[in-house]
């Protein structure tokens, strides 16, 4: 089975508010939080995207770069490899925030030993790539990339956070930790393996 994982809040706890919030009290900029829970820097605070261009480049990358492994991920992925499972890390992360979008990911997965077989960057349609790559889970903590999987026939498996906790019940599978988003993947292999024992 080929499953994929996004990285920012699936994988790791980016602390957006933290850092982003530091670097406007620092400079003394005018910008106000909008959303201390919001899963995209843009969102956040009321600035615009060059705005948060010059936030990454003057540092802010780090938020990302030495973001924390969220609990038990390396030991679930491990687990998923080791069951036969193909681990694609797919992520939106742009190369014109990232430089580099995929060689930054593998360094941030390789320093936490996190498996997996292929990272691919930039992609906006996660449930259209799926579909085009034979990629049967998409785990991913962003609503609009579970429901768009999801309508498309993938089995999406929503990372829950306080962002999405009040639709969360839209996507079939979630879980608000690694243990439970893992007991999500492995009913969907079970199912389709059920699949393919009745053809």
């Amino acid at each position: 089975m080929k499953i994929a994982v996004d990285i920012d809040d699936t994988l790791n706890i980016v602390d957006r508010a933290g850092r982003a919030g530091a670097y406007i009290a620092r400079n003394r900029l005018p910008f106000r939080m909008v959303d201390p829970h919001a899963q995209t820097l843009l969102r956040m605070f009321d600035w615009q995207e060059g705005d948060v261009a010059r936030f990454l480049e003057s540092g802010g990358i780090t938020a990302f770069l030495e973001a924390e492994a969220r609990p038990h991920a390396r030991a679930v992925l491990e687990s998923w490899q080791t069951a036969g499972d193909e681990i694609v890390i797919l992520t939106s992360r742009p190369n014109k925030w990232f430089g580099n979008a995929v060689n930054l990911s593998r360094d941030w997965l390789e320093k936490r030993r996190i498996p997996c077989n292929e990272i691919v960057a930039e992609v906006e349609n996660k449930g259209e790539y799926c579909v085009q790559h034979g990629i049967s889970v998409l785990v991913d903590n962003d609503l609009s990339h579970c429901l768009g999987a999801q309508a498309l026939g993938v089995y999406a498996v929503l990372a829950v956070s306080r962002d999405t906790l009040a639709r969360a019940h839209e996507v079939h599978y979630g879980g608000e930790n690694w243990v439970q988003i893992d007991g999500a993947v492995r009913h969907i292999r079970a199912l389709l393996q059920g699949k393919d024992g009745a053809q």
